[in-house]
């Protein structure tokens, strides 16, 4: 039997973290001391900002389970709906550039050959080369002000887009609106991360995902009216209207976005009532994985270019953006290449917004019903490839047809939503949840910039080079996610022979993924078998605020 080994932070950083490969032979007897060496060492000096407030309290607060949905009402309030308003904007200022080709933005600006698809792409070059940046901020800077500089200058970007009437104009404008929108991807998975247990992340953030899909319904609807209001005008142009109205719209929302969004929960002013913040802190506890430490540690970055994830991730990020991107651009030049005039292809965008939340919404019930991610996932990226497949070979007299394989190929749509809240789940400690974040994100920009560059001008209206693209990558998704899903069932097999190690019970599960009426059914249960153990039931979450990562922690479990 090997010898044993007391587990903490101390000892972690001290190894540099074993990989799963290098876990020992388990002790089986139980060792609370173990589990207590954090505090008895006073090992870890950068806590959590959400530990100091529970050390300060005590450490243990008392309140019921309507407290706790009190407040969770309260977070869904102040902080989902703005990220909620946020997102939204954010899609209808981004696909400002595909209304307006629609409406002769190439002509009116005298765009040739590949100059509109690097319209496209110069956002998500700037977002990429912007992203390490921007995730530093992230640590350093309250998240808050961070998002609303970025919001502000990004509205002003797309409404100044209005006066550009060449390609270099353009191409500025585009460049500048990519690297204030570099932040707002990552920021909204740090601040998922920061507010809600992980069985409700998954609904939180396909919640601000709908609304980009209520921008793919809003943005044509707002874009037919702009266009009719301007057709006959001398003074601005329909393309003209279309960026100076969708950014007006962005400027006039701050204020509202800046009284509810909070920087985070030991500082949000919604939570100064009572028990508030004390009982929004304690309820993360379950997830294992902190709220947010301001310190930037370079231990945990070289842990995430380590982690087999963190490649696999970035890989499934790169094979649903470069699609996306492609799609996104070129979707309205695609149904107007099936014979409709400009106002009819404005309006035949409107059903892909109505199945983007449809396909989400049923997606995240199946999956929170079965507890699994990967699953339904793989299902998902099947009907696009479907759809394309059936694009390149449908006749182009078939209207009818040519619109339905479209719309079921538009199913591509939830891929990315699910991919974020899946990957949302499976990392822990700020910094390398901040850097996976800008990885996958980087993997999605790379994906964005070559998505619109494989739609030729000269394959126009039937591009099937870039559609023979996207469903290669929606073929290598496929097989990544499947791949995935086994892996990260592998990994908490090796989770659990560490918790063994430590003398815990090896049947846990994963209470921060259940139902809430499941998860208070199967605390009742631990508590009575760890009692038996003679293990005390807090020691399970003993380090849920140290900022350690799921490497590190041994009570973390991967969600499949």
């Amino acid at each position: 039997m090997a010898t044993e080994k007391h587990y903490s932070p101390t000892h972690i950083e001290d190894e540099k973290v074993l990989p799963h490969d290098h876990i020992e032979t388990a002790p089986q007897h139980i060792d609370p001391e173990a589990l207590h060496s954090t505090k008895k060492h006073g090992a870890n000096t950068q806590l959590d900002d959400a530990a100091r407030l529970l050390a300060e309290a005590g450490g243990h607060v008392d309140y019921t389970a309507a407290d706790s949905k009190r407040v969770l009402r309260k977070i869904d309030l102040f902080v989902c709906l703005p990220m909620c308003l946020v997102y939204f904007i954010q899609q209808l200022d981004k696909s400002s550039v595909s209304y307006s080709a629609v409406f002769g933005l190439q002509k009116e600006a005298g765009l040739v050959g590949t100059q509109y698809s690097w319209l496209s792409s110069i956002v998500y070059i700037a977002q990429l080369i912007c992203q390490p940046l921007s995730s530093y901020a992230l640590i350093v800077f309250p998240v808050k002000y961070w998002v609303m500089f970025n919001m502000i200058s990004w509205s002003i970007v797309t409404i100044v887009t209005c006066v550009g009437k060449n390609f270099t104009g353009l191409l500025i404008c585009r460049l500048f609106l990519g690297i204030f929108e570099a932040t707002i991807l990552p920021s909204f998975i740090l601040i998922t991360q920061m507010w809600w247990l992980r069985r409700e992340q998954s609904y939180r953030t396909i919640a601000y995902q709908i609304a980009n899909s209520f921008a793919a319904i809003f943005g044509p609807l707002l874009s037919y009216a702009i266009g009719k209001a301007t057709e006959s005008s001398n003074v601005i142009k329909p393309y003209q209207g279309i960026f100076l109205f969708m950014g007006a719209f962005s400027l006039a929302l701050v204020p509202l976005v800046w009284w509810l969004l909070p920087n985070s929960p030991t500082t949000a002013k919604f939570l100064r009532h009572g028990n508030d913040r004390l009982i929004a802190i304690d309820r993360l506890k379950e997830n294992n994985t902190g709220t947010k430490a301001s310190k930037f540690k370079w231990s945990q970055v070289w842990e995430t270019y380590r982690d087999p994830k963190t490649y696999m991730w970035a890989g499934m990020w790169f094979c649903a953006a470069c699609p996306s991107g492609g799609i996104g651009a070129f979707g309205g030049l695609i149904t107007k290449g099936f014979g409709f005039d400009t106002f009819t292809t404005i309006l035949m965008q409107i059903p892909t917004g109505a199945i983007g939340i449809t396909a989400l919404l049923l997606s995240i019930w199946i999956t929170n019903r079965i507890k699994m991610r990967w699953p339904v996932l793989a299902v998902i990226v099947l009907f696009p490839i479907a759809g394309a497949v059936s694009l390149t070979q449908v006749n182009h007299k078939k209207v009818g047809g040519l619109m339905a394989s479209y719309y079921v190929a538009y199913l591509f749509s939830a891929i990315q939503p699910l991919l974020i809240s899946w990957c949302n789940l499976n990392a822990a400690g700020t910094t390398k949840r901040v850097v996976t974040t800008a990885t996958m994100f980087g993997a999605l920009t790379i994906g964005n910039v070559i998505g619109p560059q494989v739609y030729l001008t000269r394959e126009q209206p039937y591009y099937h080079t870039g559609l023979y693209v996207d469903i290669g990558c929606w073929c290598v998704e496929f097989i990544l996610v499947v791949s995935m899903g086994f892996y990260l069932r592998y990994l908490n097999k090796k989770q659990e022979a560490r918790r063994i190690a430590l003398g815990l019970p090896a049947n846990l599960k994963d209470i921060s993924i259940m139902p809430t009426a499941e998860a208070d059914a199967y605390k009742l249960e631990l508590e009575q078998m760890m009692a038996n153990a003679g293990v005390n039931r807090d020691l399970l979450n003993e380090n849920a605020f140290d900022d350690m990562t799921d490497w590190e922690n041994p009570m973390f479990m991967y969600v499949l």
